[in-house]
């Protein structure tokens, strides 16, 4: 829909939603420029300060996958008239410790009335202007690396259906309550001038294929994954064998999988989990090729799960290929 409105020209917007990038930048000054973004959701988990942390976790992702440094953040909060606002507080704490462990301030927040209760925050960090990573630039050659791992889509919908074995619940929440700042330490911290990185995005409501699509089209290029090297969470492909498919997977498949093509040997589960809406998922990280095993070798390091699951290729047809 912001497509559809008249456009502002703004000499310091150096990224603007003109290619569906992960944040807006602004500049602000010779060196420095604002990173904002924002995102909230409903609940996915049953356990308020959970859901807290999940939602901190999310909001600050865009941050990170631009590169930057989140430093202030505000609460978006709905929250039904007649709930027990002990449920509320424990929410903001479970936020709040998120927002601790990344160095950025909870300066206020916005409430409204709502039967259905939603929380997520608006992030403002800072980045260097010369050090900003977009969805664009990819380049023929990159290796395409990808933290975390897919699922959290169909796993929270088997734990709305009561459904999710307790490990699935445990491996996905640690996933969802894991921030993305050591990942984006390695590869774009201030002193960090060690590897080439020519994009960058974070894999959240759009899933993997989504969020790839993006790149293909922003860089020119298209793209190559190797299915059986996707990492995936525990009991994701057993949620989808099951039928736990979220509305945001079809909606994903139905918009994006007109650019895919398959080859032979790859089962229509992971078709389907390729697609899945993901709450604050992984990078992807497109990196040239020479800098791609030391790339991969720090993150691991770092304590980050990160795998090389493809590669860029010049732009071509299919504009993502899929291997097994």
């Amino acid at each position: 829909m912001l497509g559809k409105l008249a456009r502002q020209h703004d000499p310091n917007v150096l990224v603007g939603f003109d290619h569906a990038d992960d944040a807006g930048v602004y500049l602000i000054g010779p060196g420095t420029a604002l990173v904002q973004t924002v995102d909230f959701f409903t609940p996915m988990v049953d356990d308020p300060h959970t859901f807290g942390q999940i939602a901190a976790t999310n909001s600050l992702s865009d941050v990170y996958a631009m590169g930057g440094q989140p430093r202030t953040s505000l609460a978006l909060v709905c929250f039904p008239e007649k709930a027990d606002l002990a449920i509320l507080e424990r929410i903001l704490a479970g936020g709040l410790s998120k927002m601790i462990e990344a160095g950025c301030s909870v300066i206020g927040g916005h409430s409204v009335r709502d039967e259905e209760m939603k929380f997520g925050y608006s992030v403002t960090g800072v980045i260097d202007p010369a050090r900003v990573l977009t969805n664009g630039g990819a380049k023929p050659g990159d290796r395409l690396l990808f933290t975390k791992a897919l699922g959290t889509g169909v796993i929270s919908t088997a734990i709305k259906k009561k459904a999710a074995k307790q490990s699935w619940i445990d491996d996905a929440v640690a996933s969802m309550t894991t921030l993305n700042k050591k990942a984006a330490e390695v590869i774009a911290g201030p002193a960090n001038d060690r590897f080439i990185v020519h994009a960058m995005t974070d894999v959240t409501g759009f899933g993997l294929i989504g969020h790839a699509r993006e790149i293909a089209l922003a860089s020119s290029v298209s793209l190559r994954l190797h299915a059986n090297r996707i990492p995936l969470l525990e009991g994701a492909l057993e949620s989808v064998r099951a039928g736990h498919v979220p509305g945001g997977l079809k909606a994903n498949r139905e918009f994006a999988e007109y650019v895919v093509g398959y080859e032979d040997g790859i089962g229509e589960e992971v078709k389907t989990i390729l697609f899945d809406p993901q709450t604050a998922g992984g990078l992807l990280i497109s990196v040239a090729s020479e800098d791609a095993t030391e790339l991969l070798q720090a993150l691991n390091a770092a304590g980050v799960p990160a795998v090389e699951i493809g590669e860029v290729l010049s732009a071509t047809k299919p504009l993502i290929a899929v291997e097994p």
